[in-house]
């Protein structure tokens, strides 16, 4: 290299902020990137700011993850990579940074009852939860229900328990176990929800772990069952706590959430400093936002501790409290549930909440809430409440005094953080079920129809570009090292300037 293309790859790597090792911020959640120079576009067709693309399954509900050189996503199997996976799985897809290419995989046969029950582990959704990395640890909810500790370089350089029966694990019970390979993950250790925490999920298994210290912190997706009108374990737990070592189970709310959940419980946990004290914000399927103080150590053995509640706001007071599933499919009136993640900002809490996407009213809102009250500040920890078009599922983006939230409306809304008062809204062709990005003072953000947005992150609206890249996107963009990475349902973008990847050859 010569030394004028070193002081330009000096100056490029440099301005990368870095890895983005798990969904949002880390802790806050904010979807917010500190990356700079990433491209205001892309175009698949003629190759333009496109670094590589590489096809995955049919069905991609999930947000790519970027950490130690290597790209994860969870995927169905109806495209498979290796032929000895045959049939509907999961699958979370390790690949290389540089190109794409894969490095290993875990598969994951479908969770299955007796009688059949789909909507246990809805037929070909795959794995749709993103890992959460630490070192050379991968922490993932799998479509099965279970909580993984996985090796970041899978079996290549052994198995490496105390977890060894992988061959069994990939496939169906009753079959045989299939031969170990190069390309297989390598689970660490690998704990059950539905027996270890008594859950009873619903549709699809979605959660990003947080990891705090010595603890793992993740929503259970405890739910409804096939009927839509019972909660057959409405005392299990919503909010779990693991310990980061063993998988062990350590701790849950006690807050009989299971009562009053809508839908499923698909909100993951941000955690943030208020008043010199560490909390965790979590947003539950019965549409209240918990804080919890975090776990300050782990219970002995064969016990199960309950988190301390700090403070819980209704985001829907209004809303019926009892008997919640006699209204379902009424898109005037039902109770509200929580999706997407509450992020912590500044001393407040963001979190959208509303009707059920599939069984609730349309309406819904992005609520501001003041972090540092205690007890049911339902009341009075309201900051602001802006009203959304249609149901949510996003989690909104804070940043440099503005919000910016996604509905199902087709619409992306800028908010001012002080007032919750609108600067502007943009209707998409599609609607939008995954989070905005904030990155390089762009915000990204793409819709089910398949429609790819960036936009200025200013309180004045411009639109820099948009591209239709032929599938949906129900998960979020993510910006790392320089790059910015969209999963549509069939293929993985890696979007980068062409410029930047010249400029270190």
């Amino acid at each position: 290299m010569s030394k004028a293309l070193g002081i330009v790859a000096f100056f490029v790597a440099s301005a990368f902020a870095g890895d983005q090792p798990q969904w949002g911020q880390r802790h806050s959640r904010n979807m917010v990137s500190d990356e700079k120079g990433l491209p205001d576009s892309f175009d698949p067709k003629t190759g333009e700011n496109v670094k590589w693309s590489v096809p995955l399954g049919t069905e991609t509900w999930s947000t790519p993850i970027v950490a130690a050189g290597r790209v994860f996503i969870g995927t169905n199997n109806e495209r498979p990579r290796d032929p000895r996976h045959v049939g509907d799985r999961g699958v979370l897809l390790c690949l290389d940074e540089k190109d794409g290419s894969l490095l290993w995989q875990l598969v994951v046969p479908k969770l299955t009852a007796d009688p059949p029950d789909p909507y246990l582990d809805w037929p070909r959704t795959g794995m749709c939860s993103p890992p959460t990395v630490e070192g050379d640890r991968v922490f993932v909810m799998t479509n099965r229900y279970e909580v993984a500790c996985l090796d970041l370089h899978g079996l290549a350089n052994g198995n490496d328990g105390p977890y060894q029966d992988e061959a069994k694990h990939m496939v169906p019970a009753g079959a045989p176990p299939l031969s170990l390979g190069k390309t297989d993950a390598d689970i660490l250790w690998l704990l059950d929800l539905v027996a270890g925490a008594g859950i009873y999920p619903h549709d699809g298994a979605h959660a990003s772990i947080l990891i705090h210290g010595d603890f793992l912190y993740l929503n259970s997706n405890n739910g409804l069952d096939r009927t839509h009108h019972k909660i057959r374990c409405p005392d299990a737990p919503s909010l779990v706590v693991l310990e980061k070592a063993t998988g062990r189970l350590l701790a849950g709310d006690a807050e009989r959430i299971g009562h009053r959940i809508v839908h499923s419980t698909w909100s993951s946990p941000a955690l943030g400093e208020v008043g010199g004290r560490p909390l965790v914000f979590f947003g539950g399927g019965n549409g209240v936002c918990y804080a919890f103080e975090p776990l300050a150590a782990a219970p002995p053995r064969g016990r199960v501790a309950e988190l301390k509640k700090v403070w819980q706001f209704d985001c829907d007071p209004a809303g019926p409290k009892e008997d919640v599933h006699r209204y379902m499919g009424n898109r005037k009136v039902s109770a509200s549930n929580i999706k997407g993640m509450a992020v912590f900002h500044e001393g407040r809490v963001y979190v959208a909440a509303g009707g059920d996407i599939w069984w609730g009213k349309d309406e819904a809102w992005l609520k501001c809430i003041d972090a540092t009250k205690s007890g049911d500040v339902t009341k009075t920890g309201e900051v602001w409440s802006y009203p959304l078009r249609r149901h949510s599922c996003s989690t909104p983006a804070v940043w440099n005094g503005l919000a910016f939230i996604a509905d199902c409306g087709r619409t992306l809304h800028c908010l001012d953080v002080a007032t919750g008062k609108p600067h502007w809204t943009h209707e998409t062709k599609g609607e939008i079920w995954g989070s905005p990005l904030v990155a390089d003072g762009k915000v990204y953000v793409g819709t089910r129809r398949g429609d790819f947005w960036t936009l200025a992150a200013s309180k004045d609206k411009q639109v820099l570009g948009s591209v239709e890249l032929g599938a949906g996107i129900p998960g979020c963009a993510v910006a790392a090292n320089g790059t910015l990475y969209i999963a549509t349902m069939n293929r993985l973008f890696a979007a980068q300037k062409a410029a930047q990847r010249s400029a270190p050859q």
